[in-house]
């Protein structure tokens, strides 16, 4: 049995990555830049000194030649009292050197090459003290030949060297923290598009928008068109199914509630079997009507709609329908209100429980709505005789109607329970203030 796989380690984000990146680039620049400027530094401060040295052996020839040589020529910096600066003349027997040698001799432990003849050559070595020292040579031809040896204490390499490092050291770091703050900042807004995205995402799934907008960076761009095209299809196929489910509910739910009320006669049902028959049907047929309309309205297509157009617009066309009753229809909608719901299952559920209320009230019907904590409330009221609880439990069952008298066929209320409950809400009846029924529609925000 082979051993489980391990999972996959978790895939750090782009922000990880691009800082992560240009951290390590920047830090690679700093450590290439601080070496390549040490070596220039030392370069050129070596260069000063043996400048020096080789301007003290000069001066040291011209008087070898012309036979004034003596501890005379001490110049600065060689007139330092103490180790460090020194020369020193070699010919023959005879020795000449500067006073800080004190009487004791400079000792070449590592002699460099000598490339051009004539010319003074680098090589290190040590004073009469042991102190190190940096040294340039010349070998002067002549009878006896001689050998001129000027050095400078290490000292005057590394000291300087090791303070323009240290300012060097600092400056690279400061320049490091404004390059990193920089490179975050740039990433930053370089991902910044990708945020807007997600944002549009998420108001195109929670409805408030229905297509990504097209305006954005050239990169992006392709990404957002295949998105807007597969919510396109998405709506599409939304619109192909809602299509096919309310055609199959015309097709089956009103021959079945038909039946149902023709075998509610004793006389054509007369032990009942059809009528539980029919009634099974029903039921089936409204479980799976309602599963696929729910599948239909799932996902990202399903919209927000503004509440207040649709109640203004619905009160228009009840008003002109019950003129002759002369129904008034109060609103109390806040204009910024929106339904998660599509707006045909909006329109349906208001224009049943309106419409149901302006049929039974005696002049006023009042509509209000509001946000609460247990989503979006819309609160229907008339003014007519109302129900109580047990005739307002047996409305919601379908074709029941309990006065035979007023036009309709009881579908009204069960329907509109229907379509609240599909979209997670609920509908409860009771009593209004205003003497009447009070219907409460209540939508998850």
């Amino acid at each position: 049995m082979p051993p489980p796989k391990k999972p996959p380690p978790p895939r750090r984000s782009l922000r990880t990555r691009l800082l992560a990146a240009a951290l390590a680039l920047v830090l690679a620049a700093l450590v290439v830049a601080g070496l390549a400027i040490g070596v220039i530094l030392h370069r050129f401060v070596r260069g000063q000194i043996e400048g020096h040295l080789d301007a003290q052996i000069v001066a040291l020839r011209a008087g070898l030649e012309a036979g004034l040589l003596s501890q005379d020529r001490d110049a600065p910096p060689f007139d330092r009292d103490g180790p460090g600066w020194a020369w020193e003349v070699r010919r023959g027997p005879e020795t000449f050197g500067s006073g800080s040698l004190r009487g004791g001799h400079i000792t070449v432990t590592e002699p460099g090459p000598d490339d051009e003849p004539g010319r003074p050559h680098p090589a290190d070595g040590t004073g009469p003290r042991g102190e190190r020292l940096i040294l340039r040579i010349l070998d002067v031809p002549g009878t006896p030949p001689a050998t001129i040896i000027a050095g400078a204490p290490r000292g005057a390499l590394y000291g300087p060297l090791r303070e323009a490092l240290t300012s060097l050291a600092l400056a690279l770091g400061i320049l490091g923290l404004c390059l990193i703050a920089g490179l975050a900042l740039q990433v930053r807004l370089g991902l910044a598009p990708l945020r807007r995205l997600r944002a549009d995402l998420a108001a195109v799934r929670a409805g408030r928008r229905e297509r990504v907008p097209e305006e954005q960076p050239a990169e992006i761009k392709p990404l957002v068109s295949e998105l807007n095209a597969l919510l396109d299809q998405n709506a599409q196929n939304l619109e192909r199914a809602r299509g096919h489910v309310a055609n199959l509910a015309h097709a089956l739910k009103t021959p079945l509630a038909t039946l149902s009320m023709a075998l509610a006669d004793p006389a054509r049902d007369p032990g009942g079997a059809l009528r539980l028959q029919v009634d099974d049907m029903d039921r089936r047929v409204r479980h799976h009507l309602r599963r696929a309309r729910a599948a239909a309205l799932a996902g990202s297509a399903r919209g927000r709609t503004p509440l207040a157009p649709r109640v203004s617009d619905l009160r228009d066309a009840l008003v002109r329908l019950y003129a002759e009753k002369g129904v008034a229809i109060a609103l109390a909608v806040p204009d910024d209100l929106l339904v998660p719901c599509e707006g045909q299952d909006l329109d349906e559920m208001l224009g049943n429980l309106v419409d149901n209320a302006c049929r039974w009230c005696r002049s006023r019907v009042q509509v209000a709505a509001a946000a609460e904590a247990g989503g979006i409330v819309v609160r229907v009221e008339d003014d007519g005789p109302g129900l109580d609880g047990a005739a307002a439990e047996a409305v919601m069952a379908r074709g029941r109607r309990l006065d035979e008298g007023v036009p309709g066929h009881g579908f009204g209320l069960p329907i509109t329970l229907e379509l609240a409950e599909l979209y997670g809400g609920s509908l409860t009846l009771g009593r209004s203030e205003l003497g009447g029924l009070k219907a409460e529609l209540t939508l998850p925000a």
